[in-house]
């Protein structure tokens, strides 16, 4: 009894570390691949628990997220022989998760260190080796992550279809120390010169806003002067207007009056045409001699009454002989 119950206890025992043994847990993120005697096996398995046969059978988590991968330190030899360094150089990846066997199968779990880092230092030898240091360092330094980004997914499509390159980032290599110095000098100078530059395009520009106002102020008063200029014309005209309008008043006034005066001399010499009969005119003498004041008696009778329209001669001095006794 008792050794049924050891017995029991050590197969409970063994149950239990096997299956411990073969309970394992793949992330969120990552499929499980399978090896049996070092061979790969097909299957793969997603995020979860699996069970697999322990000591036999082994797995690795092979990440389908988007990942990084930092290589470092990475030697460079320029075409003018100067040795350089690039302290880290960052590749961000993606693996589909349908692409995850074929490239275990052909490059292994560790497949970034045969598709991602050694070809980072074929490609970035091979741009370094056909250029100078002032173009790896200065002029090129921008296009370098570009140009291994496009390099790596060329291969990559080839090779591993299913594996994308999204980013490259690239550090400003380490360059010997007095070449360095060299470059900072040179470097302040250029700063130099765009400070000055700059100062210059300012004290340009400040100029041109003078001149601008000067040109605005100049055309403030140019415009007001020819307002003002506008307005005396037009005031001037107006005037002009003003004393045609009452010059043209006056005239009509001075021709209907001159009209009128004509029309009632016309009328009056009409009328005196008619009035002015010899009868009318012997009766209006006569009027006139007796309305004067002074009336003369005798025979020396002044000769303007008497050498008038009656025809009568002057009368002649009486001789003695004609006196009264």
């Amino acid at each position: 009894m008792a050794i049924s119950a050891a017995v029991a206890a050590v197969g409970l025992a063994v149950f239990g570390i096997m299956l411990n043994f073969s309970i394992h847990k793949i992330e969120e993120g990552h499929v499980g691949v399978y090896y049996r005697g070092g061979a790969l096996l097909t299957t793969t398995n997603g995020p979860g628990f699996h069970i697999m046969v322990p000591f036999i059978t082994s797995f690795r988590s092979v990440q389908t997220t988007l990942q990084t991968d930092e290589v470092k330190n990475i030697p460079c030899g320029t075409s003018g022989g100067v040795m350089i360094y690039f302290d880290q150089i960052e590749v961000v990846n993606i693996l589909q998760p349908s692409a995850v066997y074929e490239i275990v199968k052909n490059y292994t779990a560790d497949y970034d260190k045969t598709l991602i880092y050694n070809k980072v230092h074929h490609e970035l030898n091979q741009f370094c080796s056909v250029k100078s240091l002032q173009e790896v360092y200065i002029d090129l330094f921008d296009q370098i992550d570009e140009n291994l980004r496009t390099a790596l997914q060329k291969d990559l499509t080839t090779m591993a279809p299913g594996l994308h390159v999204q980013a490259v980032r690239v550090t400003k290599p380490k360059i010997p120390e007095q070449i360095r110095k060299n470059y900072e000098i040179m470097e302040g100078e250029k700063t130099k010169l765009l400070i000055t530059r700059e100062r210059q395009k300012v004290v340009e520009k400040e100029a041109e806003t003078e001149r601008k106002k000067a040109l605005i102020e100049a055309e403030k008063v140019a415009l007001v002067a020819k307002i003002q200029w506008d307005q005396k014309i037009m005031e001037k005209e107006s005037e002009k207007k003003m004393s045609e309008i009452a010059d043209a008043t006056h005239l009509a006034k001075q021709k209907a009056r001159s009209d009128a005066d004509f029309y009632q001399a016309k009328q009056l010499a009409e009328s005196n045409k008619l009035k002015l009969t010899p009868e009318y005119l012997e009766l209006v003498k006569y009027e006139a001699i007796t309305a004067n004041s002074k009336i003369y008696f005798g025979t020396d009778i002044p000769g303007m009454f008497i050498n008038g329209n009656l025809g009568v001669t002057p009368a002649t001095k009486p001789s003695k002989s004609d006196k009264a006794p």
